[in-house]
C-alpha cells in the first residue's frame, strides 16, 4: 500500500490509501464529540468526486455513517474485526 495525505481546495484528507488502481480515503478523529466535529470530519470528503470508499475512524461505538461515508470504530479496525475496502 501507498499512503498519502490528501489535499483539497478546502483542506485535507488524513489518509489516501492506494493499492495499484484501488484506493480509499480515511479521516481519523479521537471522538465525534459534537455536531461541529462530525460535520468537519464527514465534510472533508465533500470536494472529492471520486467514487472510491470513504471512511471516518474514531473511538465511538455508535455508527455515525452517512451520505455514503462509512464510520468505523478504530479499535474494531485495528483488531481486524472491520476491514476497509479499496475500489
Amino acid at each position: 500500500y501507498e499512503v498519502f495525505v490528501g489535499k483539497t481546495y478546502k483542506g485535507e484528507i488524513d489518509f489516501v490509501v492506494i493499492d495499484g488502481k484501488k484506493k480509499c480515503f480515511i479521516q481519523v478523529a479521537y471522538y465525534l464529540s459534537g455536531q461541529q466535529t462530525i460535520d468537519r470530519e464527514f465534510g472533508a470528503f465533500k470536494p472529492i468526486s471520486d467514487a472510491s470508499p470513504k471512511y471516518v475512524l474514531s473511538m465511538d461505538r455508535l455508527d455515525f455513517s452517512r451520505d455514503g461515508i462509512s464510520h468505523i470504530n478504530i479499535v474494531d479496525f485495528l483488531l481486524g474485526k472491520k476491514e476497509l475496502m479499496l475500489t
